[in-house]
């Protein structure tokens, strides 16, 4: 029998996993990172940085929380060879320096939407991971015309959706062992240097026990063909992620066996051909449609 693990010790360790990932992996980031050719834009005060890779039609690429472009991994390589993909790295994340004020999904909502007109990339595909989701969600309501397609990966609409694992990693310190790989790829990154990592983790802590609060019926305004991805052991309620599914009309729903908040990377082979089945295949007609044959009923006078 195993000796329990408790649950800070345990969540430790997951974040271990999360940025080592298998030496085949590890390869790959260097790929990618290589392939990348990086720029500026300036949007609305926010020197952002953003990665382009591929050619086509245009696919915004926003990754999570606290990490940047390159704990995509293979997935900019998969997409590339199919789109134009554009990668954001948002406000304290990644190449983009911080700028005053609060972290907030609007925030950052506003700033994705107006990367999007500055460089003229719209309507796009969007996939975002995580906090990335969060905002991909936000721009397809407040500028259906700037979405073409949605991918909802490890996201969630209100923040007691997270499961407790979350909560143990908020409520580090800025020094913790716990986020020593998160602070030391940020040092590397950032251009706010590593004297400003405290500033950052508060912001984001603070975002992650605050937000988001979205009314589920609110994504009945969501007009995108849509796909809500998780893991089948995400940080995020696997009611919450159905509740999601069922509450956007135009949705289908994947949830990973065996994988975590980090399914395209515990999984890529799958994720990528769950990935690339929803943005480059139409629909199939189903044999015995229930929900579709719902939703595609006539609406009563």
């Amino acid at each position: 029998m195993r000796a329990p693990v408790c649950p800070a010790t345990r969540h430790t360790g997951a974040l271990a996993v999360l940025w080592q990932g298998p030496p085949a992996l590890r390869a790959v980031y260097g790929q990618v990172k290589r392939e990348r050719m990086g720029e500026y834009v300036d949007v609305g005060g926010v020197h952002t940085w953003y990665d382009s890779v591929g050619a086509g039609q245009p696919l915004l690429l926003l990754h999570g929380g606290l990490v940047s472009n390159t704990m995509w991994g293979e997935v900019t390589v998969a997409l590339g060879r199919h789109f134009h993909v554009l990668a954001p790295e948002r406000r304290a994340h990644g190449h983009t320096p911080d700028v005053p004020g609060p972290i907030t999904y609007d925030a950052m909502a506003e700033d994705t939407i107006g990367f999007m007109e500055s460089i003229e990339c719209g309507p796009a595909d969007l996939v975002g991971w995580s906090d990335g989701a969060v905002v991909a969600l936000l721009v397809a309501l407040r500028r259906p015309d700037l979405v073409r397609q949605l991918v909802v990966y490890g996201g969630l609409v209100d923040v007691s959706a997270n499961l407790p694992a979350m909560g143990y990693l908020v409520a580090e310190p800025p020094d913790s062992p716990a986020l020593e790989e998160f602070r030391t790829r940020y040092a590397a990154q950032s251009p706010d240097g590593a004297e400003h990592w405290p500033t950052v983790w508060g912001k984001v802590a603070h975002l992650w026990k605050t937000e988001p609060h979205i009314a589920l019926t609110e994504l009945h305004r969501v007009r995108a063909h849509t796909l809500v991805m998780a893991g089948d052991d995400d940080l995020v309620r696997l009611e919450h992620v159905v509740a999601m599914y069922e509450a956007i009309p135009d949705c289908e729903l994947a949830v990973l066996p065996g994988a975590s908040h980090a399914a395209h990377l515990d999984k890529p082979e799958l994720f990528d051909r769950i990935l690339l089945d929803f943005l480059l295949k139409e629909p199939v007609p189903t044999m015995l449609p229930i929900r579709r044959a719902q939703a595609g009923a006539p609406t009563p006078a």
